[in-house]
């Protein structure tokens, strides 16, 4: 396979910025998945183009779409996790829990 032209990259960095935009994850929630060196949008581009150039679009469509399922299943995981609860029972209710819970209604809408 051969490398992306120019226009391809840049169409690709457009969708990555709309993408992790929309599902609220950060260049650095993509540098771990992609277990690149850096978090900087040309090395992640580096990183994506090598899977272009050894697997085709096909892969490279894959390896997004892999991505995309774990951070998914990591987002239902952080769902399912029970609230932590007082010595009396009741809700224990501090300001990272509050932020937890922001995070996740954000998440959700």
């Amino acid at each position: 396979m051969s490398a992306l032209s120019p226009e391809q990259l840049e169409g690709l960095q457009a969708f990555l910025k709309d993408w992790l935009r929309h599902s609220g994850r950060t260049q650095a929630d993509l540098r771990r998945a992609l277990q690149a060196s850096s978090i900087r949008m040309p090395v992640l581009l580096e990183a994506l183009q090598h899977t272009y150039a050894g697997e085709g679009l096909t892969g490279l469509a894959g390896q997004l779409c892999g991505i995309e399922e774990r951070w998914q299943l990591e987002d239902q995981a952080i769902d399912t996790v029970p609230a932590p609860t007082a010595q009396d029972g009741s809700a224990s209710l501090g300001q990272l829990d509050l932020l937890l819970q922001e995070i996740r209604s954000e998440r959700r809408d």
